[in-house]
């Protein structure tokens, strides 16, 4: 009988293996993935250009994308339900025609804000009520949605321009919020709401609700789980948001088309998938879309400094859409097959 104790195949291999594949699995992790893309994107512009860094600069770049990372929460919250608003970026269109007539009528910022805020809260609950009681899927309605709101924006206007506003309601959109750091109100609202999504996902029992939604739909319904409703408050929560990001996109530039916005909701739909939220539902981080908003925000901010033309940059998200569609894929298929 030996007197040295017998190391069972587990003991042996603890240390060894198992610190390995713990740092695997981080570097692996779709957050990790962006975080040294951020990097990449800031290291690659300083070198580029010596203007990037400059904090003034910084923060008028906010303003080319807060609006649509403001937008870019509540969607996250959709795709991971399985559901989608391809409406976004025509409700912001119908928003400001209100918010223009209101200016046009002489009225106030506060009028202003609450009417923005209003209609895009009655267009996301009309698009909720169509997807839960009509049982079609929500890229069908939203896409009858995007055409009829987008529609009445143009048919109202034509080829005109609303361009009356209060001076106080421009400056929210034209002033920093704080000196210094300077800091837009909208990328200030923007950090804010991405807190308050964080917390509500990933902290408390409503945010799983949202995840075993996403995770299978019919489970969660016998779970006792109150699809319907969920979905119903979160595209009138997304008219709400689209409502918000009118009032400030329409308070920035001051004037208000009928073509204003367009194409947003294919921006908004890149942020989110681009921050690892699954089109299939039932995985994803407020973090990651985060992280995502400032990997494009940034990126297309360092081309402009580069005058790379803005058809460059929309083939380039285009492909990064692509992309981060296709590499989550594949990193659960290698992280699986270990």
């Amino acid at each position: 009988m030996s007197d040295h104790p017998t190391t069972s195949p587990q003991s042996r291999y603890t240390v060894a293996d198992r610190a390995p594949r713990k740092l695997s699995a981080f570097l692996l992790r779709w957050e990790s993935i962006l975080v040294m893309m951020l990097a990449a994107v800031i290291i690659g512009n300083t070198l580029k250009s010596p203007y990037f860094l400059d904090p003034f600069n910084l923060a008028d770049a906010t303003y080319n994308f807060s609006e649509k990372a403001i937008m870019a929460l509540i969607m996250a919250l959709l795709i991971l339900v399985r559901e989608i608003d391809l409406s976004v970026a025509a409700i912001v269109a119908l928003s400001s025609l209100a918010i223009g007539y209101m200016g046009e009528a002489g009225y106030g910022p506060l009028p202003l804000i609450a009417t923005g805020l209003a209609v895009g809260l009655v267009c996301g609950a009309f698009n909720g009520f169509l997807v839960t009681r009509s049982g079609v899927p929500s890229i069908v309605i939203t896409i009858g949605t995007m055409s009829l709101y987008r529609g009445i924006a143009q048919v109202s206007l034509g080829d005109q321009a609303l361009t009356t506003y209060p001076q106080r309601y421009l400056d929210l959109g034209q002033s920093y919020l704080f000196d210094w750091p300077p800091t837009p109100l909208s990328f200030f609202l923007f950090l804010v709401l991405a807190i308050c999504f964080a917390v509500f996902l990933h902290k408390t029992s409503a945010g799983r609700q949202l995840f075993a939604i996403g995770a299978n739909p019919v489970a969660a319904r016998f779970s006792g789980i109150r699809v319907d409703r969920i979905r119903l408050i979160l595209f009138t929560v997304s008219g709400l948001l689209a409502g918000l990001g009118a009032v400030l996109l329409t308070a920035r530039i001051g004037v208000m088309r009928p073509n204003i916005a367009l194409g947003w909701e294919l921006d908004i739909i890149t942020m989110v998938i681009l921050g690892g939220v699954a089109i299939s539902g039932g995985v994803g981080t407020i973090g990651g879309v985060v992280l995502a908003v400032f990997v494009l925000g940034l990126a297309t901010f360092g081309l402009s400094l580069m005058n790379v033309p803005g058809i460059v940059i929309n083939v380039l998200l285009g492909l990064l859409l692509i992309i981060s569609i296709a590499a989550p894929i594949v990193i659960r298929g290698q992280s699986g097959r270990r």
